[in-house]
């Protein structure tokens, strides 16, 4: 079924990570370009269009629990056409047409075009970087590439998203030229594996050359890693990061677990040794490192013994930030043909385990920030404070910095020093360090 730009309003809603929020921008920087008004996770719209998360369980239910609330908004007559794009329709497209034949259309994670066709709208390369930004207009998500080519045994992304594909340097930044032209101060690269970035198209690691490419982009301020996968990291980023003032001291990279049979298990590519030896790289060449790292519990095999390995880990290594994810078993995965052999009470068990030590060492982390003057940026305001985060902080996963906005006025999306006062396990208090 075609849709006509007759007026009618379409609202995106995005679900899963930021790679999709990524998508999703650029989708609705193509249709509002072509004349369509086009909100973001908004309560009204004529149409829907949903993009899914297909991951992990968890996130595969929100995907099929906001489809069938559209379609009763549809049937109810409060709105006209629903569409679901993204992972979930890419991995489930036949079963979801049987399952839920009231959704108008599925496309997957790389029919942008067709379904820019089903609104009369030609896909135009040129508009990349024009996106609509979802995030505050002073931070923007930049992705460098698309897909992955590690074999992870848990994983069903490479087969959802596909083969690595980098973007160039040049048009990478050329958006980040344009999204500083539009205020965007902080860039967050995102990818499925950041340190593989280059070798597809220039047969070597390439993620160096670009930091030191947009570092030089006049109005970008903070330069922020995200997703860095550990086997092959190039060494040469760690001088960068120490060296370069725009980029920030701080690094997502996922390690998922350490005890070796589990890690070989996995098909990580890595062991515990080398884990241990690019932390201590990264905390002797960056000394105020901010480490964020995700761990998998409840993976087929992980014993008791091994279990408190992990944990003993976490409590030697105090990573500064720290996510879990209790172990999901996926179709079409290596690790789907093991056997799912930790109950699902002990896996959520050991994820609460494990966040309660978190918790302590973040509690430790911040006391010792008490007293300090750290930059901050402002993203909103919420109530009767200013919410804000330092370099060590990425948006919506980990510290908020507060303020009392009924003591200072702040401007939002503006660096500022903030002398931190107190804290809590996540929260940082402060208050500005000079007059604003």
């Amino acid at each position: 079924m075609k849709a006509k730009n007759t007026g009618q309003k379409i609202n995106i809603i995005t679900l899963g990570c930021s790679k999709n929020v990524y998508d999703s921008e650029n989708l609705m920087g193509q249709l509002a370009y072509n004349g369509y008004e086009v909100s973001h996770n908004a309560d009204q719209g004529d149409i829907v269009i949903i993009n899914t998360c297909g991951f992990i369980h968890d996130a595969k239910q929100e995907s099929i629990d906001t489809i069938l609330s559209a379609i009763q908004d549809k049937q109810n007559g409060h709105i006209n056409q629903v569409y679901v794009t993204g992972c979930l329709s890419e991995r489930y497209k036949q079963e979801l047409l049987a399952e839920i034949p009231e959704v108008d259309q599925y496309f997957g994670t790389h029919d942008m075009i067709e379904l820019l066709k089903t609104f009369g709208v030609d896909y135009r390369h040129e508009l990349i970087g024009e996106r609509q930004l979802t995030t505050p207009s002073h931070y923007a998500y930049l992705k460098i590439s698309e897909g992955c080519d590690r074999s992870c045994s848990f994983c069903a992304i490479p087969a959802i998203r596909g083969k690595h594909i980098s973007r160039s340097i040049e048009s990478l930044v050329d958006e980040a030229e344009k999204l500083a032209a539009k205020g965007v101060k902080e860039l967050i690269l995102i990818a499925q594996d950041l340190t593989f970035y280059g070798l597809d198209i220039y047969g070597k690691r390439r993620l160096n050359d670009l930091l030191q490419e947009l570092v030089k982009v006049e109005g970008i301020e903070w330069i922020r890693l995200h997703y860095a996968y550990p086997t092959g990291f190039p060494e040469e980023v760690i001088d960068t990061i120490a060296h370069e003032p725009k980029i920030c001291n701080y690094l997502d990279i996922p390690l998922q677990h350490i005890n070796n049979e589990i890690l070989k298990s996995m098909r990580r590519g890595h062991n515990r040794q080398v884990s241990e030896k690019l932390i201590r790289q990264f905390r002797h060449k960056i000394p105020d490192v901010a480490i964020r790292t995700t761990l998998i519990v409840g993976y087929p095999g992980e014993t008791l013994e091994k279990f408190e390995e992990l944990k003993q880990w976490v409590i030697d290594t105090r990573f500064d930030r720290l996510g879990v994810f209790a172990y999901s078993h996926e179709e079409n995965t290596h690790a789907g043909k093991l056997a799912d052999d930790v109950p699902d009470e002990i896996k959520q068990q050991r994820v609460e385990e494990i966040m309660a030590l978190q918790s302590e060492i973040s509690f430790e982390k911040n006391q010792e920030k008490t007293g300090k003057v750290l930059k901050c940026i402002f993203d909103r305001k919420e109530g009767n404070e200013y919410i804000g985060r330092t370099e060590y902080d990425s948006p919506e996963v980990d510290n908020e910095v507060r303020v009392d906005a009924t003591k200072y006025a702040i401007e939002i999306g503006k660096f500022i020093d903030i002398k931190i006062t107190s804290a809590t396990e996540f929260d940082l208090y402060g208050i500005p360090a000079h007059k604003c």
